[in-house]
C-alpha cells in the first residue's frame, strides 16, 4: 500500500460532497493520479435489484456474490447478522492506487475536506473538529486557520485535496 494517500470528503447532506467529487476525478485523473472512491452510504442501499442474478443469489442466501465481466467486477457481501466494516477494514480492501477519497465519515478520525454550502443552513463543522484540513466552501472563513478553497473551483478543490492527503499508513494509524 506504499505511496497510496487518503483524504476524507466530510459534510452535512446536501453540501454538495457527490457533486464535487464527480467534477474532481477527472481533474485528478488528468494529472496522472489513479484515483478510488469510498463511500458511506445510507442504510440499505443496493448495487442490483430483482431479477438480477446477483440479486437473485443474496435473496436466495449466498452471503456474498462476485460478479465478472470484461470491463469490471463487483463483490457484495451480505452483512445478515455480522456488525458494519470498520472504515479501517475498508480501507484495507481497497486496491493499490494513488489517493483514495473518503466520501462521508465525518466522525472518523481522519483527514478532511470540509464541504460546506452557506444556504445549506447547517453550521460549519471545522470549528469542533480538528481533523478538517481544509475546507471548500462558497464563503470565506477567514480565522479557520486552515486553507479554504472556492466550493465551485474544482481545479482549486483537487489541488487541496492532493495537498493534504496523507500516507494511508497514517491514516490507519488514526483508526
Amino acid at each position: 500500500m506504499s505511496g497510496m494517500r487518503v483524504i476524507g470528503l466530510a459534510g452535512w447532506s446536501g453540501a454538495g460532497k457527490t457533486s464535487l467529487l464527480v467534477r474532481a476525478i477527472p481533474l485528478l485523473v488528468a494529472r496522472g493520479v489513479k484515483v478510488a472512491t469510498l463511500k458511506h452510504a445510507h442504510h440499505d442501499f443496493d448495487t442490483d435489484w430483482p431479477g438480477k442474478d446477483s440479486y437473485e443469489h443474496r435473496r436466495a442466501g449466498a452471503s456474498e456474490v462476485l460478479v465478472s465481466s470484461g470491463r469490471r467486477w463487483a463483490q457484495v457481501h451480505e452483512l445478515r447478522d455480522e456488525r458494519e466494516a470498520t472504515l479501517s477494514q475498508l480501507l484495507r480492501r481497497i486496491s493499490p492506487c494513488d489517493l483514495v477519497v473518503v466520501e462521508g465519515y465525518k466522525r472518523e478520525p481522519i483527514p478532511k475536506i470540509e464541504v460546506h454550502r452557506a444556504d445549506n443552513g447547517r453550521p460549519p463543522i471545522h470549528p469542533l473538529d480538528a481533523t478538517v484540513v481544509g475546507i471548500a466552501s462558497d464563503v470565506a472563513f477567514p480565522a479557520s486557520g486552515i486553507p479554504v478553497v472556492d466550493l465551485n473551483d474544482a481545479e482549486a478543490v483537487t489541488g487541496l485535496m492532493l495537498d493534504v492527503a496523507v500516507s494511508f499508513e497514517d491514516v490507519l494509524g488514526r483508526l
